[in-house]
């Protein structure tokens, strides 16, 4: 009967740990891509908030009509 017991204890921590191992696996793979589309989304945002500020950031040109201050 003991012998019998050990033999069903170990075979389940054996599924057990099998399973585990198996489900690690899958979330570590899940979790990689998900933060290599998270790092590639940022990539993008980062490079379009640029070049949208050196858009805005460009010199604007002075009206030389204007009239200028007599000393």
């Amino acid at each position: 009967m003991a012998l019998t017991n050990f033999i069903l204890t170990v075979a389940a921590v054996g599924a057990g740990v099998l399973l585990f191992t198996t489900d690690i696996r899958k979330s570590a793979t899940l979790f990689r891509r998900n933060a290599r589309q998270l790092r590639q989304w940022l990539e993008e945002d980062t490079a379009s908030a640029a070049s949208k500020s050196a858009k805005e950031a460009a010199p604007k040109k002075v009206d030389s009509t204007a009239p200028k201050d007599k000393d």
